[in-house]
């Protein structure tokens, strides 16, 4: 069983500039003291090409922590558009918050994100070079899709059978904002043991 679950995440000043921070409130529940400390990052998804355009925008380190119920404001820069393809920065994509204890990743929420011009003309004849200062991001706050894994807590090497499981689950979408700039639907490969595609009921 899980020792911790996230229960909440409202998701901050949204929508935003493209070049404003993500911002996230957190709230976690801890069922057992954690002597450890919990890492927390928020991962951008430059492409669905490839993970080699994915950045980390941030990392925190929460802990120890005791048992019961935590809140936190998770704050992590914009993504660096150089670092994305340009026909990428347009459209949806996807930010994750994820999770780990003693380097084993336990959880990972997942927000769809719409970049596009606010201006209908921008819209309809987009310039070759993106107008970044000129471009808002929505974070689609209503439907995040949780991915949990099981791992072991206590640090200790877990049996091979749960390391045999591979999947590589697509994220669907849903009600996404209509933008001429979409890419093709994003997948996110990982390898979970215990699997939820299901929205949090938060």
């Amino acid at each position: 069983m899980a020792k911790v679950q996230i229960s909440n995440v409202n998701v901050l000043a949204n929508p935003a500039p493209f070049s404003d921070p993500f911002q996230f409130e957190v709230t976690i529940e801890c069922i057992d003291d954690l002597p450890n400390d919990i890492e927390c990052k928020v991962v951008y998804v430059g492409s669905a090409e490839s993970e080699q355009y994915d950045q980390v925008l941030d990392s925190i380190l929460v802990g120890p922590v005791p048992a019961g119920r935590h809140m936190f404001v998770f704050k992590a820069d914009a993504p660096d558009p150089t670092k994305i393809p340009t026909n990428d920065i347009l459209g949806v994509t996807i930010v994750l918050i994820v999770c780990s204890y003693l380097g084993k990743e336990f959880v990972r929420v997942g927000y769809y994100v719409n970049n596009d011009y606010l201006d209908n003309e921008l819209r309809e004849n987009p310039p070759e070079i993106p107008q970044l200062d000129k471009v808002q991001k929505n974070i689609l706050a209503s439907n995040p899709r949780v991915t949990r894994f099981k791992i072991d807590w206590d640090g200790q090497e877990q049996q091979p059978q749960e390391q045999q499981i591979m999947a590589e689950p697509e994220i669907q979408q849903h009600n996404q904002p209509s933008s001429s700039h979409h890419h093709d639907e994003p997948i996110v490969q990982v390898p979970p043991v215990e699997m939820s595609m299901d929205a949090m009921a938060f």
